[in-house]
């Protein structure tokens, strides 16, 4: 199945600050939702590009912003908050989930980071009632996080997830390494903004960021051209499924 890249895809990591002892991280993705998250996030934390994630052998993608290249998956953090932030772009197949999350777990275990979650949008068919931010997490990620949370995020209750998401979570229940994947809804156009503002509002509580995710909606809609371009070729390259397939 690899025989479609031009060879075998490869992941590394530049960055010029050590990730902090937490991981927030957002993908390219049906709906981009958790992508728009994080985006948001790193926008209302005034967070610092302090490193990227390279993809050899991807079809590449290099977004520009005021005539300006950046790479597609980027780090940001603050000396001040012990929070790093994953914006990833660059869509990365499911196949290759495991080696992209091998690569984050190095880079985050050499630097005895504790805990990696994940802002997720799904298209599963469902209902005005679960309009709302469900987990799936480690035993470790449920006691630190979710066990005490308020507002309550409940756990989605069967199903199974791929690529990434799936990696980091096989690897989390193996180690001391806590993983959430934290996941909302998502509907078929292009920016889910509700969705994603569901995503900001749970991080905001898990984390206490101080984060007001009124003005998401203006925020989205300043960049919806350009996450439609983006979603039209996450559909493109997507030869046979570009969202993580699961049940409710």
């Amino acid at each position: 199945m690899l025989g479609m890249f031009r060879r075998d895809p490869t992941f590394s990591v530049t960055h010029e600050r050590p990730p902090s002892d937490v991981l927030i991280a957002g993908f390219s993705a049906y709906g981009l939702a958790g992508l728009t998250a994080v985006d948001y996030l790193v926008d209302q934390l005034e967070l610092e590009e302090t490193g990227y994630i390279r993809a050899e052998g991807l079809p590449s993608i290099t977004p520009f912003e005021k005539g300006r290249p950046r790479h597609p998956t980027r780090l940001y953090s603050r000396e001040d908050l012990d929070i790093t932030v994953l914006v990833g772009e660059q869509f990365v197949p499911s196949m290759l989930g495991e080696s992209l999350a091998t690569k984050m777990l190095s880079w985050t275990g050499k630097h005895d980071g504790s805990e990696i979650a994940v802002l997720a949008g799904v298209p599963v068919p469902h209902g005005p009632d679960a309009h709302r931010t469900f987990h799936v997490a480690t035993e470790d990620f449920h006691e630190r996080r979710l066990a005490n949370a308020d507002p309550a995020v409940p756990p989605m209750e069967t199903g199974f997830l791929d690529g990434t998401n799936a990696a980091l979570l096989e690897r989390g229940m193996d180690t001391e390494l806590g993983v959430g994947v934290l996941i909302t809804p998502v509907h078929a156009q292009a920016t889910d903004i509700e969705a994603a503002i569901r995503l900001v509002e749970t991080a905001n509580d898990l984390y206490d960021l101080g984060v007001d995710s009124g003005p998401l909606e203006a925020f989205a809609a300043e960049v919806q051209q350009y996450h439609a371009d983006l979603a039209e070729r996450i559909e493109e390259r997507d030869v046979e499924s570009s969202h993580d397939r699961m049940y409710m």
